[in-house]
């Protein structure tokens, strides 16, 4: 597979017929292992991509760094969201993938890109789930934006999120609505993580959205 991504593949539910993607994106300074815990007791059959962020950022990766005004260094920024455009694309010609059912799903960082690429890759995916992210400033001024009217999103934030300030994660969910798209918001007293609710709730929408 043509990727300059180092990632996982694994499978829920194996069936030979064309299954839905999973899509992780995990947060700064963590692996492509991080998230798999989000989806243990997933019912539904389903292929898991796990991606690695292509910046080293100890302990672990990072999909960009932060520059001004704490906005992602838009160089680098750039070249991950065309890189994960083409990784959707390889995914379904080396893998038996549903085109239709591809769902990206992203922690911190990973929720920055998830929602950026839903911004712009169209009909190439059905949905994305975004917990404890924000969308950069250049993204929703300077970027061309595909229909998402198709688009289904979640979109979590912990109320005293001291990472990304909870009004972000509200402001996302604005512009998606405005856009069309039909979107989810949850918020949880909690900092920035996922709890046990947030976890519940991102499985029953990856039902909803994938089965």
């Amino acid at each position: 597979m043509n990727t300059p991504f180092t990632f996982t593949h694994t499978t829920i539910q194996a069936t030979a017929q064309p299954m839905p993607a999973i899509v992780l994106l995990h947060g700064m300074g963590s692996n492509e292992q991080d998230l798999q815990q989000l989806l243990q007791g997933l019912s539904l059959p389903a292929h898991v991509f796990a991606i690695r962020g292509p910046i080293s950022h100890p302990p672990g990766y990072a999909f960009f760094q932060i520059g001004e005004e704490e906005q992602p260094v838009r160089q680098t920024f750039d070249k991950v969201i065309v890189a994960l455009q083409q990784f959707i694309e390889e995914i379904v010609k080396h893998y038996n993938v549903d085109p239709s059912r591809i769902l990206l799903v992203g922690f911190n960082q990973g929720a920055v890109i998830a929602q950026t690429a839903a911004l712009t890759v169209g009909d190439k995916i059905a949905g994305f789930a975004a917990l404890s992210g924000f969308l950069p400033r250049f993204v929703k001024e300077e970027y061309v934006k595909k229909d998402v009217s198709h688009i289904k999103g979640f979109i979590s934030h912990g109320q005293y999120d001291y990472i990304y300030p909870y009004a972000l994660g509200q402001q996302s969910a604005n512009l998606f609505e405005a856009y069309e798209a039909s979107v989810v918001f949850k918020s949880y007293a909690d900092g920035h993580g996922v709890t046990a609710e947030n976890r519940q709730d991102l499985q029953q929408f990856i039902q909803e959205v994938l089965v």
